[in-house]
């Protein structure tokens, strides 16, 4: 039987988890909720870059993200910090929706799958 590796589980989640090489990672959110959605972006996609990091892998492996805006007019704004930060050729699959976000002053949250 494979290993699973959960990294900081808790009773809700873990998070990352860790199966025959492919690294699920949490929907990621900003800690500091005062700041715009670039800020927030650009929080999220550090802690995004710990977590791969953690399981040996990192952005250039992506398969697939998952991005929810509280503001689907946010998304140009997301856009920009999202392409500066990915490496050239290796965008993801990827879906960006608007949705109810569980904490009102969360303006971006993304979850990503990558490989090692």
């Amino acid at each position: 039987m494979s290993k699973i590796i959960r990294t900081e589980p808790n009773p809700v989640l873990a998070k990352a988890v860790e199966y025959h090489g492919f690294v699920y990672v949490q929907g990621c959110t900003a800690q500091t909720l005062s700041k715009d959605v670039v800020g927030q972006t650009e929080e999220v996609l550090a802690q995004i870059d710990e977590i791969l990091e953690t399981h040996g892998t990192d952005k250039t492996r992506l398969l697939q993200a998952q991005i929810w805006l509280k503001d689907i007019r946010d998304r140009e704004a997301m856009n920009k910090i999202w392409s500066a930060w990915l490496p050239p050729g290796a965008a993801p699959a990827r879906a960006c929706v608007q949705a109810h976000m569980a904490d009102a002053r969360h303006l971006v949250e993304i979850m990503v799958t990558a490989c090692k």
